[in-house]
């Protein structure tokens, strides 16, 4: 094996790993994680790959990429979390891989390098690599269309760009990979992933390259991109009746865009005002521990940067503009902009005079207390996750054709784990075909008298006033632990009707 190619796979190999550590010890955390992996499941048991379905509703939140990817690794591993993980985890992976490989094609081979470390051992990617959620596939292809997208820009006769000279040839394949990639991006998470198209046109006005238009041909590769996603978005909206479109880009992408969802983001307009600068601030702790550098990272590209230094700066603000505009937020959606920072990072870190060795400490230290949590912190975290624990003292008695209901707390994580072993639903009240909420304290007692086998989950002090004396024929399990989503600690029993 040649050494370049033993590096790449070495690389890989080691932030796979490094990624993978712990995710078979920590349960699904609500709410994303499960929502994900479950959908998945469903996809395989209706046997229906282009509409997605949670707990037997239609899920609009997200295009299917992920889904597929979480199939394909069930098929291999079995419908667990790890499975659900191991395909974000290969993504997180194959980022550093390309972070390294754009690195070394314009001669940066030891920058590459560092900046794949550096992204990898970031707080916001140790979190994200290990969630099964959309995010880190939407980075990967983000960062591809990225390269490809700097590859057309650069003077292909080498007149002004440090880096090797393009054939025509390359020019093509470049071409088809920003296309491609914006596709698959935008198949991950939705129109976000088209942000590489602000980001060229952006260079392009700070810095104007010749036959702009001529490097891109916009018409044909737009029409490229929106032939690939239609190729499962028309099925999808002809199979829903257009609702996925209007759920899904207008509840979940305009929604988001100019009001608050599920309490990320305020509705007060002075309040989204004073919080424009929210992304300034939490990415001294989501790029940790390596965003102590940014400030001076940016008195030096204050002072002087190239044309390199300018397209990565267009990237990444371009993305922290977008999301600080956007009236819901979270703190790891400007994850795609990681990538590009690693990069200005590591290449004017290494310029200006840091040592390997220096690195070389940060990153292992780093790691190691990554590595100590997710090997030692992830188990002893587990036994607080309500919905696993309810679930190992159930599982004896649970039988097939069970459903079930739950009050006060109906994370999806109850979903995921309890249809593992049963085949019903978590139910829900409903007027006129529609969810109008779980079930309420005055049902349970009928809901449980339903013929059939059934079981409930709600808060302990409830369980305890409706049945203060367990019928015969019930059985009861109770347990103390995090309800995530909603941060707090709750007291839950589940009582169970066999018969």
């Amino acid at each position: 094996m040649q050494r370049a190619t033993r590096n790449f796979v070495l690389l890989f190999c080691g932030m796979l790993l490094f990624h993978l550590a712990g995710t078979w010890t920590l349960p699904l955390v609500d709410r994303d994680e499960p929502r994900f992996a479950e959908a998945s499941r469903e996809m395989i048991e209706r046997g229906d790959y282009v509409v997605p379905y949670f707990n037997n509703r239609y899920r609009f939140d997200k295009p299917p990429l992920t889904y597929w990817c979480q199939v394909a690794s069930y098929r291999i591993f079995g419908e667990n979390a790890f499975a659900a993980r191991f395909p974000t985890a290969i993504a997180a992976a194959l980022t550093a891989l390309g972070i390294f490989a754009w690195g070394k094609r314009i001669g940066l081979s030891r920058a590459g390098f560092w900046a794949a470390l550096i992204f990898s051992l970031c707080l916001q990617t140790f979190i994200h690599a290990k969630a099964a959620v959309a995010d880190m596939w939407l980075v990967l292809f983000v960062l591809l269309a990225h390269w490809a997208g700097y590859e057309l820009l650069r003077d292909r006769f080498g007149a002004t760009w440090r880096s090797a000279v393009l054939r025509p040839n390359d020019t093509r394949i470049w071409w088809w990979l920003f296309y491609l990639a914006l596709a698959l991006a935008f198949l991950a998470k939705g129109p976000i992933g088209l942000v590489p198209l602000g980001t060229v046109a952006l260079f392009q006005f700070l810095r104007p390259v010749p036959h702009f238009t001529r490097r891109f041909l916009f018409v044909r590769g737009i029409l490229l991109l929106l032939g690939l996603v239609a190729l499962w978005g028309v099925p999808a909206l002809l199979r829903t009746h257009g609702e996925f479109f209007a759920i899904g880009i207008g509840q979940h992408v305009i929604g988001r865009s100019f009001g608050a969802m599920q309490g990320h983001g305020s509705r007060s307009l002075l309040i989204s005002l004073l919080s424009l600068p929210f992304y300034l601030v939490t990415v001294f702790v989501s790029f940790a521990p390596w965003s102590v550098k940014l400030p001076v990272l940016a008195r030096r590209l204050w002072q002087k940067r190239d044309a390199f230094d300018v397209y990565l700066i267009a990237g990444s603000a371009l993305i922290f503009l977008i999301f600080s505009i956007v009236k819901t937020k979270l703190p790891h959606y400007t994850l795609p902009a990681f990538p590009l920072l690693a990069l200005l990072l590591a290449r004017n870190w290494i310029a200006g005079g840091v040592t390997e060795r220096t690195l070389r400490r940060w990153s292992l230290a780093t790691a190691s207390v990554w590595l100590a949590l997710a090997l030692i912190g992830f188990p002893l975290l587990a036994p607080y996750f309500v919905s696993a624990a309810l679930f190992r003292q159930a599982e004896p008695y649970l039988q097939p054709d069970m459903d079930f209901a739950a009050y006060d707390f109906v994370g999806p994580s109850l979903v995921w784990k309890f249809r593992s072993r049963v085949h019903g639903f978590l139910f829900y009240n409903q007027v006129k075909g529609r969810d109008v909420g779980p079930v309420r304290p005055d049902q349970v007692r009928t809901f449980l008298a339903r013929p059939g086998p059934h079981f409930v989950v709600l808060p302990t002090p409830l369980a305890d006033q409706l049945y203060p004396t367990l019928p015969s024929a019930y059985r009861k399990f109770s347990t103390r632990g995090a309800d995530v989503a909603r941060n707090r600690w709750v007291d839950l029993t589940l009582i169970m009707k066999n018969r």
